[in-house]
């Protein structure tokens, strides 16, 4: 996997948040059987920043704390079968997926983390968990695709939690 990240925000954490990212992206590849190597990026922002690209995106004038921008559209939830008859879905430098965009925001993340009672590490894990399984296809719009992205989270968490004991709940 190819994890390109920007900030655009001070961050004062006092973890490896880089690591964090990658482990957090690559499980989620690993947990989906993601046949492909991947491209993925991650911008951290702010809540404003955030709130205006979601303005511009989405047209809800608010900050969230991630967003998900897909760049291949899968027949179903983490189905990769057809993408090889695609060409444009493949960077033709690296031959890797270009599976989409993460947007974070830091200020929700601190938040979060606060309001849930667990720590930064585990909330910025869950957010990238999260946003990648929307890359992958899954939705939280109808009951029935909450339930199942809501279970695919689980799983993966607990995957990481196992190898680092600071994302457990």
């Amino acid at each position: 996997m190819t994890p390109l990240f920007e900030c655009e925000t001070e961050v004062t954490w006092e973890f490896d948040y880089m690591d964090l990212y990658e482990r957090s992206a690559s499980a989620a590849l690993d947990a989906e059987g993601c046949p492909y190597e991947v491209s993925v990026s991650l911008l951290l922002t702010d809540d404003e920043a955030i709130r205006q690209i979601n303005n511009d995106s989405r047209g809800i004038d608010k900050a969230t704390d991630v967003l998900s921008f897909p760049m291949i559209e899968l027949p179903a939830p983490a189905d990769f079968s057809r993408l090889e008859e695609d060409e444009m879905c493949f960077d033709p430098d690296t031959g890797e997926l270009l599976l989409g965009d993460i947007v974070l925001s830091k200020d929700r993340i601190e938040a979060q983390a606060k309001e849930y009672g667990h720590s930064l590490e585990r909330e910025y894990s869950f957010l990238i968990v999260h946003s990648m399984l929307h890359l992958m296809g899954y939705d939280h719009m109808k009951d029935d695709d909450r339930k199942l992205m809501e279970e695919r989270q689980k799983i993966i968490m607990a995957n990481l939690a196992a190898d680092l004991p600071e994302l457990a709940v």
